[in-house]
């Protein structure tokens, strides 16, 4: 059964404004400009500054530009992430993501915003992050994503230069480009997904995208690892069209059911790779590696001369077999196995070391600190220069 998610109780919402701003649309794709045009020149410099100055900063005074008037000064010009990104949702699990990539830093601390149970939010190009939680209320309020987002950027003075995806719970979805976001830009939806990029190659990006996107519905996978594997489809048709920029990547995904986070907002996935040559790569390794994906590292027992220098020198030590008196060369006696690994573990509690019981470390870990104890030890009872001479043989370069 999809998964239903339960309906706020807030109050209707009121209509917020003017009429919204009709969008204009092409089945589920909206193209504002076509393929590699450069963007538009800026304008010249306008004439009698001077005598206009008086006249701007009053009428900036009375009437902040929305979305600006609580930033500080300082903190300079808009916030701009030329990008592209998927905003989407599962509705089997009701979860709701957003993965996004860019070549400016840190593009996670702006663009994607999540709630659970509610749906998934990308602000992009000139970007108003205010439309993030405004949405989300909205969503949640009940109102359609494009009731939601014709409201917003109705009140909105800057809506041509933001590009925008919103995708509700039950999969509906809205988006909107201006005319000001840089070519190529422009947008594709679909069930359960709202794709969207400024500043590509071209449509093929966010055409790439979506398919891979549409291709892994109903496969069962998690929400995160399917918006990762639709960005880089993007990525590698081309991406963003800039070079020589910073890059960074996020995705971030949101899971209302019970037990999934331990979050109070829900969220279970946020990966934010805020500078890195590969980005969406490195999402990759980062993810399949925090959810333990068979694949991201090679599996083998340990093997080899090492293993018998641990063994070895934990016999000396009274760790391992105490009751022989010397160490045979039995079938495994290059192994690491589970007689060895808990004698690690013995010798590291008593050194005051982590260990699977105190500290949480792996079972039989041996890392530098653990050898430099061993020899120390060794050392201590008189019986390193007898081990030395055993191991001698074992360490000898022979190439």
């Amino acid at each position: 059964m999809p998964f239903v998610a339960p309906r706020s109780k807030l109050a209707a919402v009121t209509r917020l404004g003017p009429a919204p701003i009709a969008a204009q649309h092409l089945g589920d794709r909206m193209i504002t400009r076509p393929s590699r045009l450069a963007p538009p020149a800026r304008p010249a410099p306008r004439a009698g500054l001077r005598s206009a100055f008086p006249v701007a900063l009053v009428a900036s005074l009375a009437l902040p530009s929305p979305g600006r008037s609580q930033e500080p000064a300082s903190w300079g010009e808009d916030l701009v992430f030329h990008t592209f990104s998927i905003a989407a949702v599962d509705r089997s699990t009701g979860e709701s993501g957003v993965a996004v990539t860019t070549r400016v830093a840190c593009v996670g601390n702006g663009v994607p915003w999540v709630r659970a149970g509610v749906g998934a939010v990308a602000t992009q190009a000139s970007t108003r992050t205010e439309y993030g939680q405004e949405l989300l209320d909205l969503l949640e309020q009940g109102v359609s994503p494009r009731d939601a987002l014709d409201r917003t950027l109705a009140q909105d003075e800057g809506r041509e230069r933001r590009q925008v995806g919103v995708v509700a719970l039950d999969g509906s979805a809205a988006q909107h480009t201006g005319t000001g976001p840089g070519a190529w830009a422009g947008h594709r939806s679909g069930p359960n997904y709202a794709a969207q990029g400024n500043v590509l190659v071209g449509p093929e990006v966010v055409d790439a995208v979506a398919d891979a996107f549409e291709a892994s519905e109903g496969s069962k996978r998690h929400l995160a690892d399917r918006l990762i594997e639709a960005l880089m489809a993007g990525q590698l048709v081309g991406g963003d069209r800039r070079v020589g920029r910073l890059q960074s990547a996020a995705v971030i995904v949101a899971d209302p059911r019970e037990g999934m986070s331990r979050r109070l907002d829900g969220q279970t996935v946020h990966i934010n790779v805020c500078e890195h040559p590969t980005p969406v790569a490195e999402l990759r390794r980062i993810y399949d590696t925090v959810s333990g994906t068979l694949g991201y590292r090679e599996l083998s027992q340990p093997s080899g001369n090492d293993v018998w220098q641990v063994k070895l020198i934990l016999h000396a030590l009274g760790y391992y077999r105490d009751g022989a008196e010397e160490l045979e060369r039995d079938g495994v006696w290059a192994d690491f196995d589970d007689e060895i690994a808990l004698a690690v573990d013995a010798f590291r509690a008593d050194q005051g070391l982590s260990n699977p019981e105190s500290g949480g470390s792996p079972r039989g870990f041996v890392d530098s600190v653990a050898v430099g104890r061993m020899w120390a030890e060794l050392e201590e009872t008189g019986r390193a220069a007898e081990i030395r001479a055993i191991i001698r043989d074992l360490t000898q370069v022979r190439r």
